[in-house]
C-alpha cells in the first residue's frame, strides 16, 4: 500500500533512537547502493548514535546537513544560521583530531554553544569535497571524498528521499553514522 511506511525507513528511525555500531553496520550493509547523480541537491542531516566519539557533536553545533551541486561541487558541512538560513563551513578549518580527542569535553553543557559562533569564521563559498563511486564493504556506491580531511562518507539508499551515511575515518573504530533526508 502507498500509505504504509517503508520498513527500511522505520528501521532507520529505530536506530536513530540509539544503537550499537554492529547493528548500524548490519543495517548499512543491507541497503542498496547509491549512484552519484542521486545525491544532487540539499539534504538535512541527523546523527545515528552508536557510541562513536563524534556522537552528539554535530547537531548541537547547528549542523544542517550536506549540499551536492554535482560530483565536483560538494559542500559537506552545512550549518544553520540565524534567521533560518544556512552556510557552508570549510572542512579544512575543522581540527578533526582535536574534535575526536576532546569530544567528551565538547559535550559539556555550554561548551558547544560557545564553540558554535567560531563556525562563522570558517564559512566558505567553495566546495570542500567530491563525489565518486567507491567500493566499501564489498559494495560499489557513491562516496564523498573530503578535499582536506582523511575522511570518506559512503552512502546507501534507505528510500527515494533518504540515505544512510557511514563516515569512514582512519583507525580501528567503526564508522560514524548519519542519515540524510532530501530537502
Amino acid at each position: 500500500m502507498a500509505n504504509e511506511p517503508d520498513p527500511a525507513v522505520l528501521r532507520l528511525q529505530e536506530l536513530q533512537a540509539g544503537t550499537d555500531a554492529g547493528t548500524a553496520l548490519a543495517f548499512f550493509d543491507s541497503q542498496p547502493p547509491v549512484q552519484v547523480p542521486e545525491l544532487n541537491g540539499s539534504w538535512r542531516g541527523t546523527e545515528v548514535p552508536t557510541g562513536h566519539r563524534l556522537d552528539g557533536l554535530l547537531e548541537p553545533m547547528g549542523w544542517y546537513g550536506k549540499r551536492f551541486d554535482g560530483a565536483e561541487e560538494v559542500f559537506p558541512l552545512v550549518f544553520s544560521g540565524s534567521g533560518g538560513g544556512v552556510f557552508n563551513v570549510n572542512p579544512a578549518l575543522v581540527p578533526l583530531s582535536a574534535v575526536l580527542r576532546f569530544g567528551p569535553l565538547l559535550r559539556k553543557p555550554g561548551v558547544l554553544a560557545a564553540v558554535r559562533p567560531a563556525l562563522r569564521v570558517a564559512r566558505t563559498r567553495r566546495p570542500g569535497a567530491r563525489l565518486r563511486m567507491t567500493e566499501y564493504r564489498g559494495v560499489l556506491s557513491a562516496s564523498m571524498i573530503y578535499d582536506a580531511l582523511p575522511v570518506l562518507d559512503v552512502f546507501r539508499r534507505v528510500d527515494a528521499r533518504t540515505v544512510l551515511g557511514a563516515m569512514d575515518l582512519r583507525g580501528p573504530e567503526a564508522p560514524f553514522f548519519f542519515a540524510l533526508r532530501r530537502d
